[in-house]
């Protein structure tokens, strides 16, 4: 049988089937759906700023414990690290010098009372005489002088009594402030003076405590305004304590003043912070961070970190316009503060700003866009680490 004719019948046809086929209706081509992306709206809020400072714990008042007598240490009468009382007793100086010194004060003073009685009986037994002229003047007047010198006698051993039972006073050592004291710097048998260089103890107010922040001189006049607008806090601006790790102490600072003088070494200036401390737990010589406030912003706008895009080093951010078209406008950006870009020039309040979606977009393109985020609440509060 011969099959070639047969070949030729059938690609024949196929081929008339494909041209039939390519001049049927042309298919036309389908328009991707707009991009779907999410949005922020911007709305002006009040911005307080705050920047972390290092600082350190000092205690409200110290108090060196020193002895005022020269003299044995023969008892201590605190426990060591414990709180004491103003005017606790804390050391017992060996009283039994100063005892003997009273007593022999007191003999002294009488003495010389009893001698003032006899100058004065004696000058009032010589005035009839003398003014019956019965004896000299010059007798008078000796009887006379030698009672004011035991007058003045009796004054002078007063005054030698009142100073030997305030040394006696001074033999016990008590403490001027209440506070937390530290181990004792001299045991019971060590002799002790009025002029030692080393003091017997430590005591330290900290139920109140210092935070000392050390800044820049350049930083003072955004904090001067911070405290101008909290004129009508009658204890100064507050001051959050933080903890190494960033975490807050249960206790807030205020600041009472700024140093008026700027440290030429280093540019900075000190602020003093007062720490209510009830349950000590800021103790003398602890590293802290205290949040300063470092500038407020009145109707301020703010664009997520991750919708800034940066081109050539510049920022920009995607805008959705009318009909829901996208614009990349360039922006001027401000402080960095928890994920958020203070905007300075560029944007407008009620503006859409594109935050999810941005590696799809290019000029002019529609999109569908939906509230992402949130926008910050008026009165934030942030703060950025030094």
């Amino acid at each position: 049988m011969n099959v070639a004719p047969l070949r030729r019948h059938r690609c024949v046809g196929a081929l008339l089937v494909a041209l039939l086929a390519g001049c049927g209706p042309a298919t036309q081509e389908e328009t991707p759906p707009p991009a779907r992306v999410t949005v922020v709206t911007l709305a002006a809020v009040n911005l307080q700023l705050a920047e972390d400072f290092p600082a350190r714990v000092a205690p409200f008042r110290v108090a060196e414990i020193r002895p005022q007598v020269s003299g044995i240490v023969q008892r201590r009468l605190f426990d060591q690290g414990a709180n004491v009382k103003a005017g606790q007793p804390l050391f017992e100086i060996n009283p039994a010098p100063f005892r003997a010194e009273v007593a022999t004060a007191e003999a002294a003073l009488q003495k010389a009372r009893a001698e003032l009685n006899h100058a004065r009986a004696q000058a009032e037994r010589l005035k009839p005489l003398v003014e019956a002229e019965a004896i000299s003047r010059q007798v008078f007047d000796d009887a006379v002088s030698k009672r004011d010198m035991a007058a003045a006698e009796v004054a002078q051993a007063r005054a030698i009594l009142s100073r030997r039972r305030l040394d006696l006073e001074f033999s016990t050592v008590r403490s001027p402030i209440a506070g937390r004291i530290d181990q004792e710097l001299v045991t019971e048998g060590a002799l002790v003076a009025s002029g030692d260089s080393t003091p017997m103890a430590r005591v330290q107010q900290i139920d109140k405590v210092y935070v000392d922040i050390r800044r820049p001189a350049a930083s003072l006049a955004t904090l001067q305004d911070a405290m101008a607008d909290n004129v009508s806090l009658e204890k100064g601006l507050p001051v959050p304590i933080l903890r190494g790790d960033g975490s807050p102490y249960e206790v807030t600072g205020r600041i009472l003043f700024s140093g008026v003088s700027v440290d030429a070494s280093t540019g900075g200036v000190l602020l003093r912070v007062v720490v209510e401390n009830p349950g000590h737990r800021l103790l003398p010589g602890m590293f802290v961070r205290a949040r300063v406030p470092a500038a407020r912003y009145d109707d301020a706008l703010t664009v997520p970190q991750q919708s800034v895009v940066r081109i050539g080093g510049n920022p920009y951010v995607w805008r959705v316009g009318e009909g829901d078209q996208v614009e990349m406008v360039a922006v001027r950006l401000g402080e960095l503060t928890d994920g958020a870009y203070r905007v300075r020039h560029g944007l407008k309040q009620g503006q859409k700003i594109v935050v999810e979606g941005i590696e799809r977009l290019a000029d002019g393109v529609r999109v569908n866009a939906h509230d992402g985020l949130p926008s910050p609440p008026a009165n934030a509060s942030t703060a950025s680490s030094h």
